[in-house]
């Protein structure tokens, strides 16, 4: 049985399938043993789950202390990817994204993570460790996706939002949506 951490994103509902995706320690029960992964689980009925084991490992030099928090959303063409918050190789938190290699898998089995990772590096104005948790992304009357992420700006907890046409290229808006 694994071990759950905090509730990650979920349940995500994508070709008849529901997705829980969770922080899970693969390495043991403790928050400092091993790198945090996500944890994937599915149903069809909300009552009984299936562990699938993970659905995103610390592997790359974008994640490599951790895929901590995030969220997961469907796209207009049906894909589900998943923003994540991942702790660089040199500890700094960056804002990821992964998109299923096969979205017609009912189960989602694997997940690639563009090489274009980071696609939200920590801003300089941002105190480090102190960016994380990125909200499920919305589609705005623009048509224009966004997502908000919690960062604390020149010393006060801010949530910033981003916004991109593609899911891949974002642009932070020049005001917090609060301070």
């Amino acid at each position: 049985t694994p071990t759950l951490s905090a509730c990650v994103a979920g349940p995500l509902y994508h070709n008849g399938m529901y997705h829980l995706f969770f922080q899970y320690n693969p390495h043991g029960p403790l928050f400092g043993t091993g790198k945090l992964s996500w944890g994937h689980s599915v149903s069809g009925d909300l009552v009984n789950w299936a562990f699938l084991g993970t659905a995103l490992d610390p592997t790359s030099p974008f994640d490599a202390e951790g895929c901590w928090s995030g969220s997961a959303t469907t796209l207009a063409d049906g894909r589900p990817p998943i923003l994540y918050t991942g702790r660089d190789a040199n500890d700094v938190q960056v804002q990821n994204v992964a998109f299923p290699k096969n979205p017609s898998d009912p189960l989602l089995r694997e997940w690639h993570k563009p090489s274009c990772n980071p696609v939200v590096p920590q801003p300089a104005d941002v105190t480090r460790n102190n960016f994380r948790d990125p909200t499920t992304a919305w589609l705005g009357r623009d048509g224009l996706w966004r997502f908000a992420v919690v960062a604390e700006v020149g010393g006060v907890g801010s949530t910033v939002v981003y916004r991109s046409a593609d899911f891949v290229h974002w642009e932070r808006n020049p005001a917090p949506l609060h301070a």
